[in-house]
């Protein structure tokens, strides 16, 4: 088992390392004249000269590269062209937002998704299966912009011209500020984002489940005798939660990098909403930060599904 986890740590550390360096060579490499791109159109040689000496350009790439590596194993990400803050507070202030985001979303997602799964598969081809696969078809197939637009309107927008101020429009409260306007401020998003989501696994939890449930192993316990319930969530389940975890270390990584569509529908300030500006006022250093950023949570989300894949399923610690 330690020896699994390291290997696909080890694995982890290659991929980050490869994704950096392409990320390097795009931004620093690629361009004819990264100076006069970011110091625009109207720059005198002067301001373009200076440029290139801030960013380092006038070095050597391979004393480039090794300082920009030794900068992001410190933390160090420079600073920004627009404010000339640090790129890590910039982003360390957002990150809050859209982790609440994120986790909250795949909480609502998972516990939707996956009790419809499980409710579809146990009652194949009746009104309930029928009806649950009808509405996940029907969210599945729903942009989340769209549904987002959709909530806005009718349960903020509608509710405040009826004078019931249910949810707020817009803004973000710290969760040790105040717990309740904290979720009362991420609610709508939350949903906006699982309910697309929750289609998602309520189809693969039902195919998983179905077949589970034809197995052998499934037909011998309830020979012996044991409970439905525990048949299906003690036995069944364990094993058809394979694939559902595999897709949500997909996507609750690419959302912990930030969700970009829903942050700005509902103005929620997290690292989507700082990508959008960054790449409108060609703020460099900050948009090399959240793919960085970006990046790590996939990774890191997909080494954790490798060890979840370890704990639920023997075989794979013997492969």
């Amino acid at each position: 088992m330690i020896r699994f986890i390291i290997r696909r740590i080890l694995l982890g550390v290659v991929v980050l390392w490869v994704i950096t360096t392409l990320v390097f060579v795009m931004f620093f490499v690629a361009p004819h004249n990264v100076a006069r791109t970011l110091a625009g159109r109207q720059a005198t040689p002067q301001t373009v000269a200076l440029v290139r000496h801030r960013l380092g350009l006038d070095q050597p790439v391979l004393h480039q590269y090794v300082d920009y590596l030794r900068g992001l194993l410190h933390g160090d990400l420079g600073y920004s062209f627009i404010n000339s803050s640090p790129v890590r507070e910039l982003i360390w202030q957002r990150v809050p937002v859209s982790f609440s985001l994120a986790i909250g979303a795949a909480v609502i997602w998972l516990l939707l998704g996956v009790s419809s799964g499980v409710l579809s598969a146990v009652l194949p081809r009746t009104f309930v299966d029928r009806s649950v696969t009808a509405l996940a078809l029907f969210f599945y197939s729903m942009p989340a912009f769209l549904l987002g637009v959709l909530l806005f309107y009718f349960l903020f927008y509608r509710l405040h011209l009826a004078g019931i101020p249910l949810f707020p429009g817009s803004g973000y409260v710290a969760l040790t500020s105040n717990p309740l306007e904290w979720a009362r401020h991420l609610l709508l998003a939350w949903f906006t984002i699982a309910l697309v989501f929750a289609a998602t696994y309520t189809r693969l939890t039902r195919s998983s489940m179905l077949d589970v449930l034809g197995e052998d192993y499934i037909r011998t316990a309830r020979a012996k005798g044991l409970r439905e319930r525990r048949v299906v969530y003690r036995h069944a389940l364990r094993s058809a939660l394979t694939p559902v975890v595999t897709q949500f270390g997909i996507d609750l990584g690419t959302l912990l990098g930030g969700v970009i569509i829903v942050e700005r529908i509902f103005g929620l300030p997290g690292v989507g909403d700082l990508a959008i500006q960054s790449v409108i006022s060609q703020d460099l250093p900050v948009i090399i930060g959240t793919v960085i950023l970006a990046s790590t949570c996939v990774v890191v989300a997909n080494i954790l599904v490798d060890i979840t894949y370890a704990l639920l399923d023997a075989r794979v610690r013997v492969n």
